[in-house]
């Protein structure tokens, strides 16, 4: 198994998610543990899906051509993830400032379940063609998706408990650029092995 390929996408397609929970974490709004399995769950089934579309591509063709398609897939994402976010700084902060929350019993704001959905579907996206790609490369489905969940638990977590001190770093800012950096080195990699 590509044990580095796997841990390499599921990091990568999770960085944006230590975006949100900077943003989350700066304005004092709780994602509880519910939210984010949930987020998870959702990212988690659309990489599995992906990735095992990607093995029937990879049935149909050679380990040499597949390994270059599918790297060569991986590092087109890397680069519209790097090119995109050099296009959305001044978007980002827009987007940044979501309005509906609801309060728990002791005053804290938490993110509403709507907003949970709506977050978990647009971040599962992101999964589905760096997936894609792993998959066509051969990768393990299993281990990649436990990989994918469990980085989007700990990256969602870890940027909004940290969202205060280190938001307004280039982790926090950059994170669509570090994600598609470490997606092209991903793509190289399964194009040489």
């Amino acid at each position: 198994m590509h044990w580095l390929s796997i841990l390499g996408i599921g990091l990568a397609s999770n960085l944006d998610n230590l975006g949100i929970g900077f943003s989350f974490g700066t304005r004092r709004i709780k994602i509880p543990i519910q939210s984010n399995l949930l987020i998870a769950a959702l990212s988690t089934l659309s990489a599995y899906i992906a990735i095992r579309c990607g093995h029937l591509i990879a049935t149909y063709s050679s380990p040499t051509f597949a390994n270059a398609i599918g790297g060569s897939m991986i590092m087109a994402i890397g680069l519209w993830a790097i090119i995109k976010s050099l296009m959305a700084t001044s978007r980002r902060k827009a987007s940044n400032a979501q309005k509906s929350h609801r309060a728990d019993q002791v005053g804290e704001v938490i993110i509403t379940w709507k907003e949970t959905w709506t977050l978990g579907i647009a971040l599962s996206l992101n999964c589905i063609a760096s997936g894609l790609g792993a998959g066509v490369t051969g990768v393990s489905a299993w281990g990649t998706t436990i990989s994918v969940g469990a980085f989007s638990i700990i990256t969602i977590a870890l940027g909004s408990s940290l969202g205060h001190q280190i938001s307004n770093t280039v982790v926090g800012k950059y994170s669509n650029a570090i994600g598609g950096i470490i997606l092209i080195c991903i793509g190289i990699y399964e194009i040489i092995i």
